[in-house]
């Protein structure tokens, strides 16, 4: 069902969705296309987006667009630009959910995962952020999602640096959200926890956690409710709200320790 909220803010305007193929970002693109905003659908396999193209295109009698790009590489950020506003295409919507992470202590990680992680969560996002915010802030309307996530809000062993960089993303989030407020622009961060996602098989698998898990559609649902009415950031998961809270009272060092034996391998136990 099409949220009202979603229909009265973008319905007919232009959404740009990075990592559209699966998960969050699939889910967001179906709950736009359920209230009537045409998509612009990026990832790196074509074949998935032409599917879901195809699908929302038909069934919800709306405009399509794919474009294959691997954030990996940094001049993708700017092809996408060239592609949608540069040609044209207004985009009223940009929905920062292109990441991943990888699961493991940092000194035996994969070099090359760990670069192109801050590559994509983080530099992707302040490039294609400040290519599109511009021509938002011309318009006097617009809006900006940046998916973070619960981890953003402490330190997080054995997956450290996805964890700062989602902290980086929340705290980019708020702050040009403040900037940008007096121009009717929104940006709101996104910290979802636990979701159906292909997060862990890209991560890897994290034996020992126990955490229920909450579908994607109501993580992007939430989400983009509270992008449109422009709350600063969403935690769409309520025990991630509780924890976020009760950290408030805990010293830092309590707080990571704790995480490191929430997170700590099976074989280092």
């Amino acid at each position: 069902m099409a949220s009202a909220t979603l229909r009265k803010a973008w319905q007919g305007k232009w959404a740009l969705v990075t990592g559209a193929s699966a998960g969050i970002g699939e889910a967001i693109a179906v709950e736009l296309a359920q209230a009537g905003v045409n998509l612009v659908l990026t990832a790196r396999r074509r074949e998935r987006l032409d599917l879901l193209a195809e699908r929302l295109r038909t069934h919800h009698s709306i405009q399509t667009q794919v474009l294959v790009a691997d954030l990996i590489q940094s001049g993708a950020p700017q092809q996408i630009f060239d592609a949608t506003e540069g040609a044209g295409l207004q985009v009223d919507v940009l929905v920062n959910n292109a990441g991943f992470g990888e699961y493991g202590e940092f000194v035996s990680s994969r070099m090359e995962m760990q670069v192109n992680m801050v590559q994509v969560n983080c530099a992707a996002v302040v490039h294609l952020t400040r290519l599109f915010l511009p021509r938002m802030i011309e318009r006097r309307q617009g809006a900006v999602m940046i998916v973070a996530s619960t981890a953003s809000y402490q330190p997080v062993p054995y997956m450290a640096t996805y964890a700062a960089t989602k902290a980086f993303d929340r705290f980019l989030a708020e702050a040009v959200a403040e900037e940008v407020k007096r121009y009717g622009v929104h940006v709101s961060a996104l910290c979802p926890g636990p979701t159906e996602s292909e997060f862990n098989q890209v991560a890897g698998t994290r034996n020992n956690d126990k955490r229920k898990v909450q579908s994607a559609e109501q993580v992007a649902r939430q989400g983009l409710e509270g992008l449109a009415a422009g709350k600063r950031w969403v935690l769409p998961y309520f025990r991630g709200r509780l924890q976020v809270f009760a950290q408030r009272f805990f010293p830092r060092t309590f707080v990571t320790g704790t995480a490191e034996r929430m997170f700590r391998p099976r074989s280092r136990q």
